[in-house]
């Protein structure tokens, strides 16, 4: 029989007990949480969704990620009644969507106009470049130094938004997180066109494929479900909806946006096992990450890859005596990249959950379009097994030996970006958790050059991704200060290189600001300023967030700061839903229609939570 202890160990589910004196503790949902959800949720796992943000999402979705997502190892040691009673006490209440109903645009501005896409995914074109032209962006630098918000939008039930928008013509299409639909926007006023309702929380950016057989053009979506959505961008109507999912038993989930390319659309696949092996009863670990390719007409399945074999029993048991599996892990988790010279798909890895360690985690690899077969592989950090259980203060018994593996959770959550110079040479640029930043031939993946900014790690490093310019790369930092990184060590900020040569150009340290009432808004301000969020280049300025809310505007050239706003704070909105800004994570900075566009709130790692979409215009004197 299992022991109280053993339980309570399996199940890092959720959030801290100390949150627990918020809600109604006579619920009897809260002696389930208080039993089985602390141990791990205590505050020293940076990993643990906050109670804002779990409190967010739907019965449904939580029931869900028990049974049958990310957390149904951990979920399985409870009992019908206890996984009842603590989804009915962490339940949000049913969300009703008058907000939406309330900001709909009048009859005659419903229908989008799609001439023009300067956002065609969240990397802005098939390269994933995250760069706009002043044609493309419509603005320009000098704008860019004097902006004022046009509009604000407030999510209801919201506690984090991560997605980037598409952005053609007059209208953005923005998956609007935990509320579960996909929104066309109007830019510049901020109403709403039509509303698409996906059944689950959408956890991705958007991609728009090319013009069906038909004359429909399909936005392409994932949910928490790991499901793939195609929706007409004219109508908001539903085209197809296919499962997205690798392996139809293995806890997965949808994180990178999809890639379009002709009739193929890419859907990067990250299952790894990870949150499962916190459970020490799991048999760490069986999943592993994968591509697909689905025909864009019909959603049906053409080619797969996996990033590592099917595991097996190594023979080894963990020091629980659970019998232990692999290989497992090199999830892929960020936005695959299509190299049209070469036929080729970049994909970039995360590390391995078990051993034994491979070839192709932390790694960036070249796929061909056509099969989906490999080209080359390029490993930037070999023997690196890393899990949930590597977490905390102790580690658990599925965390990998040290004595086989480095352990450093060393992951690529950005893309590889195929980038021609001037001159006519081809290179491929990446950034990495561990601080690092590749330049590449795309040829065979063998390194031109390679930079180091700070320690990296967990929340170190170079989180979701580069900037292009076209001669120059921008990388962000975030690295998070603490006991074994004091401030003098932290390399957060924004770096910027010479593409042909690798040469550093300029850099911006960030510093903390605390002041004028920031201490309140963010509580870790003096420790949690670093830039996590993939930036973006707008007519040569570079637009990045920072993890405490504030939005930078950088000259590309020089480093000057152009702009500086303090998006951690209320908003008034144009649909009434109470609006305010938190930290800015992920893809959450766009540009297009003349505008910027900032989702502010992350509530995640410790992070500050938020619901506001704010959309940024050049300032009218």
């Amino acid at each position: 029989m299992r022991t109280f202890q053993t339980l309570s160990a399996t199940l890092c589910l959720l959030v801290a007990p100390a949150l627990l004196a918020q809600t109604d503790a006579s619920h009897p949902g809260a002696p389930v949480y208080d039993a089985f959800c602390a141990v791990c949720h205590d505050g020293t796992n940076p990993r643990a969704p906050t109670l804002e943000s779990l409190r967010s999402f739907s019965r449904e979705t939580l029931s869900y990620t028990l049974t049958a997502g990310v957390m149904s190892e951990q979920g399985q040691v409870l009992s019908d009644e206890q996984r009842s009673a603590v989804v009915d006490f962490l339940a949000a209440d049913e969300m009703s969507t008058d907000w939406i109903a309330d900001n709909l645009c009048s009859n005659g501005q419903r229908v989008p106009n799609l001439d023009g896409v300067a956002v065609l995914t969240a990397g802005v074109d098939q390269r994933f470049s995250r760069q706009l032209s002043s044609v493309q962006g419509g603005l320009e630098k000098a704008d860019l130094a004097n902006l004022e918000v046009a509009w604000a939008l407030g999510l209801p039930g919201v506690s984090g938004l991560r997605s980037s928008p598409v952005i053609a013509g007059d209208t953005l299409f923005y998956p609007a997180a935990v509320t579960g639909h996909l929104l066309a926007i109007a830019a510049d006023t901020g109403c709403i066109r039509w509303a698409y309702d996906a059944g689950a929380p959408l956890r991705a950016s958007a991609t728009l494929a090319e013009a069906l057989a038909d004359g429909r053009r399909p936005l392409i979506i994932t949910d928490e479900y790991t499901r793939v959505h195609a929706v007409d961008a004219l109508s908001g109507e539903a085209i197809w909806r296919v499962p997205g999912a690798f392996e139809a038993d293995a806890a997965t989930r949808l994180t990178g946006a999809p890639l379009a390319v002709g009739n193929k659309i890419i859907i990067p696949v990250s299952a790894s096992g990870s949150s499962r092996a916190a459970n020490p009863e799991y048999e760490c670990c069986e999943g592993r990450g994968a591509v697909l390719a689905l025909d864009a007409a019909t959603g049906e399945r053409l080619w797969a890859w996996a990033t590592v074999p099917p595991a097996e029993y190594t023979g080894q048991l963990s020091p629980a005596g659970v019998r232990l599996r692999g290989p497992s892990g090199a999830p892929v988790w960020s936005n695959p990249t299509y190299d049209e010279k070469r036929g080729q798909v970049y994909i970039t890895t995360g590390e391995n959950s078990s051993l034994p360690t491979t070839g192709t985690s932390n790694a960036i690899i070249a796929l061909d379009l056509a099969s989906g077969e490999p080209r080359w592989v390029f490993q930037a950090v070999a023997n690196d097994a890393w899990n949930m259980a590597c977490t905390g203060a102790d580690t658990g018994p599925n965390c990998p030996s040290a004595e086989f593996s480095i352990r450093t959770d060393a992951d690529f959550g950005g893309s590889a970006i195929p980038v021609t110079l001037p001159d006519g040479r081809d290179v491929l640029l990446a950034g990495q958790k561990s601080g690092h930043l590749w330049a590449l031939n795309p040829d065979d993946g063998s390194v031109i050059w390679q930079h180091r900014r700070g320690e990296g790690g967990s929340l170190g490093g170079n989180h979701w991704g580069v900037a292009v310019d076209g001669t120059r790369v921008f990388m962000t930092i975030n690295d998070p200060l603490s006991s074994s990184r004091p401030a003098a060590q932290s390399m957060a900020g924004v770096y910027a290189f010479d593409i042909a040569s690798g040469e550093p150009l300029w850099s911006y340290r960030a510093v903390p600001d605390c002041d004028n009432g920031r201490q309140q808004r963010i509580p870790r301000c003096d420790s949690r300023y670093g830039f996590s969020a993939l930036p973006i280049v707008v007519d040569g300025a570079v637009v990045a967030g920072s993890i405490d809310g504030r939005l930078f505007v950088f000259d590309g050239e020089t480093g000057e700061i152009l702009y500086q706003l303090d998006t951690a704070t209320e908003f008034p909105t144009i649909n009434g839903v109470p609006a305010h800004g938190g930290s800015i994570d992920s893809q959450s900075v766009s540009a297009g229609a003349g505008m910027i566009f900032v989702g502010s709130g992350y509530a995640r790692f410790g992070q500050d939570e938020g619901n506001l979409l704010l959309a940024l215009r050049p300032a009218r004197n």
